[in-house]
């Protein structure tokens, strides 16, 4: 999806060629610009909230995983699969990270634009503590197909209070003590160019099994089926 982590200056390089280079943009329009940033070290938190313009509701902290391969290789994609409560976050630091949440919510109420809504950040947890990579205003995918299923909450109400700006009104919220972890099945070839109508088979058994949902993204079902 555009990230790049690269290992050495020659792997920079070589990302930066194959975004600009003659032989097509590997991103279209959007690599136009490259940013380069800080790369830090240490393992990836998702952490998502409710808010309601001025309370801000946490959920469990989640981590995703980037990497197209097992076994943390090949290139970055949007998330493969995510799993929560991620136990990689101690006490300490989610409660640094939440703060950061709240304070983002309160700095852009006092500021004259509330957020309502889901507010999402990204976070590395490095040898200097929890940094914000960045935010989005919106669910995370794939972190939310396994955060959500733990809600045990009404979900509407809950969406109905960040509305109506009654978040802090609500009881606390409830979280089923379990885990859940979300596994993306994708077209060979995913990030970059893939085939596309391909057959999906074992939709219906997976779905049938325990504890297991199955979300879908990008299918259709034809005559073929799914």
């Amino acid at each position: 999806e555009g990230p790049v982590a690269p290992g050495d200056a020659a792997a920079a390089l070589a990302a930066v060629d194959e975004m600009f280079g003659d032989g097509g943009a590997a991103f279209g329009a959007a690599g136009d610009v490259v940013v380069v940033e800080e790369q830090m070290e240490g393992p990836e938190i998702s952490l998502l909230a409710f808010c309601d313009g001025e309370a801000c509701a946490c959920m469990p902290p989640a981590q995703d995983h980037k990497r197209a391969w097992d076994g943390d290789r090949g290139p970055n994609t949007g998330g493969m699969g995510a799993y929560a409560p991620s136990p990689q976050i101690s006490a300490a630091e989610l409660a640094t990270a939440e703060e950061m949440m709240r304070a983002a919510v309160r700095g852009l109420q006092e500021e004259g634009r509330p957020f309502v809504g889901c507010l999402y950040g990204g976070f590395m947890l490095t040898a200097d503590g929890p940094k914000l990579l960045e935010f989005n205003a919106r669910f995370g995918d794939p972190e939310t197909q396994a955060v959500l299923p733990l809600l045990e909450s009404d979900c509407f109400e809950v969406m109905r209070a960040c509305a109506t700006g009654r978040l802090a009104a609500l009881p606390p919220l409830r979280w089923a003590d379990a885990v859940a972890a979300t596994v993306v099945v994708a077209a060979g070839g995913y990030p970059k160019k893939y085939a596309k109508g391909l057959p999906v088979a074992g939709v219906d058994e997976a779905g049938g099994l325990p504890g297991v949902r199955v979300f879908h993204a990008g299918t259709r079902r034809g005559a073929r089926g799914l």
